[in-house]
């Protein structure tokens, strides 16, 4: 095995290490000991491939935007052409897969959140973008936009463990933010017709009818 070959291994080893550590004891107990002892690389060779915890983070993320990323272009190319917010569906179905698959990226902004926020700008500017072009297509911007915080809302309770649904009740959630059908009826509902007030006579006629 050829050196740059070798390299690559240990550099995937150390982050699926790191992942399991977050997963597992928190994103406080991430350090190099830790990540050194979970992957059975020396500490040495994990300080070749990262200088710092900082490192590992930025590592961690970068493997978290790609992941979700290749997911949701993939998502989106199937339902385009057959969703009329295809945006939101996407961002909802990407959000599940973060919910459901933590290890696939979603622990690494737990601990970005936890040690460095500034980590994730640019993770916050491209939420901005995707927002946008869900508010663009949608025909209620603002329950479109509900139906996106609410599925957001699931992901970080269960990666904070703060959660009160189960596996299936969470499933459950999700079907329903992503059935247009659930909610294309409350984005068109009219309002309720206040009942006409019944017509009264003034009272000065009423006593004027009287005397004559």
């Amino acid at each position: 095995m050829d050196n740059p070959t070798r390299s690559e291994r240990s550099r995937r080893a150390a982050l699926q290490a790191a992942l399991t550590i977050i997963a597992r004891d928190g994103p406080g107990q991430l350090t190099f000991d830790a990540i050194s002892r979970e992957s059975g690389i020396s500490k040495g060779g994990l300080m070749h491939q990262f200088r710092t915890k900082t490192e590992v983070l930025k590592a961690l993320l970068e493997h978290d935007i790609e992941h979700f990323e290749n997911f949701s272009r993939q998502y989106l190319a199937k339902v385009v052409d057959t969703t009329p917010e295809a945006n939101l569906a996407t961002e909802i179905a990407t959000m599940r897969e973060a919910a459901e698959n933590p290890q696939a990226g979603g622990f690494a902004i737990l601990a970005a959140l936890v040690e460095d926020p500034t980590l994730l700008s640019s993770t916050n500017e491209k939420s901005a973008q995707k927002v946008k072009s869900i508010k663009a297509e949608a025909a209620d911007p603002d329950l479109a936009l509900l139906r996106w915080a609410a599925a957001r809302g699931l992901v970080f309770t269960s990666l904070l463990g703060l959660s009160p649904f189960s596996d299936k009740e969470r499933g459950r959630l999700f079907d329903r933010l992503l059935d247009d059908s659930q909610w294309s009826a409350a984005a068109v509902k009219p309002a309720a017709k206040a009942k006409p007030r019944s017509a009264r006579a003034p009272r000065a006629t009423k006593k004027i009818a009287k005397e004559v």
